[in-house]
């Protein structure tokens, strides 16, 4: 097995050099590899190659294209972490009302498996989502300043309070534990069938996960695919062999599911500054079609008629 070894920055500078990319501005790349990490750098490298297996740079290409894709993906991760930030804390308010109404609202209640699904299939994971809030009751108890009030004055926890301390990926597997009239009542508020909002919760969490820890967002694709729905139809997304082609795990899925899970005006703000920063990158590629990364990305070269669509709130 080969081993990794450390290269300085003339080592760093190079290598691209050798893979035929052009730096301009030597010590302006040293410094950019320095603060950046030539690991997260060279990771958008394929965008500007002709294939995975030819390991070097296409005719043209620059060290200031690289860093200019480099930079697109940390802005658009940005975009896509603050409004999945809004679903999140949505969903999780939703929830805890919805289920508090219903079943009532201490630890004794939420914490009751009788309140949730006797699908005996998913009896070991109402079992294990139920610990894993336990585990948190238990930590966060007596360190986070909301739980730690209502331990200190009330002796208990509400469910709109625990549902603070929880991670976005506990919340998406608490959903799925819950009885089916219970999903589909709060699907329903945001006209999703409760089936899709189990996916939509999943991807949500894991493209959550990976802006929170600035991974590389362009070419993410999740393990799980939405289902086909009226937008891919709508847009008339390409098919291969009956499966379509983006919109299914990929980034342009996420946009579909901010299309359903955010309000009108936070959808549109989300595409304006989409689209402007699709604009700066294509002011500063030569090398490569903007279509050819927005493809990459998993958008359909008609991906703004999205936001013509309507779809009932």
């Amino acid at each position: 097995m080969k081993n990794k070894i450390f290269r300085t920055l003339d080592e760093q500078i190079n290598i691209l050099r050798n893979k035929n990319l052009i730096i301009n501005d030597e010590e302006k790349a040293k410094q950019i590899l320095l603060k950046e990490n030539y690991f997260f750098i060279s990771g958008y490298r394929h965008l500007l190659m002709k294939n995975f297996r030819d390991k070097n740079f296409l005719t043209g290409s620059t060290f200031d294209e690289l860093y200019a894709v480099f930079n697109f993906d940390r802005y658009i991760r940005n975009i896509c972490f603050k409004n999945i930030l809004i679903i999140e804390n949505n969903i999780k308010s939703v929830i805890s009302y919805q289920l508090s109404k219903k079943y009532g609202f201490q630890e004794k209640n939420y914490l009751n498996s009788t309140n949730y699904t006797d699908d005996p299939l998913k009896s070991k994971q109402v079992h294990d989502v139920l610990n894993k809030m336990r585990k948190q009751l238990a930590f966060n108890g007596k360190k986070h300043t909301a739980t730690m009030h209502y331990m200190t004055n009330y002796g208990y926890i509400p469910m709109w309070i625990l549902v603070k301390v929880l991670s976005f990926g506990l919340m998406s597997e608490f959903y799925c534990i819950l009885k089916t009239e219970d999903k589909k009542e709060i699907a329903d508020l945001y006209n999703i069938n409760y089936e899709d909002m189990e996916v939509y919760l999943y991807l949500l969490a894991n493209f959550r996960n990976l802006c929170a820890h600035e991974d590389i967002l362009y070419d993410h694709r999740t393990q799980r695919s939405i289902h086909d729905n009226e937008i891919h139809k709508a847009l008339n997304i390409e098919k291969i062999e009956e499966e379509y082609k983006y919109g299914k795990n990929d980034l342009f899925a996420l946009i579909i599911i901010f299309k359903y899970m955010l309000t009108e005006g936070q959808f549109r703000e989300m595409i304006r500054e989409m689209s402007y920063e699709i604009d700066i990158l294509d002011g500063k590629i030569d090398t490569v079609p903007i279509e050819t990364i927005l493809n990459r990305i998993g958008f359909p070269s008609n991906w703004k008629e999205i936001i013509n669509y309507e779809v009932k709130k």
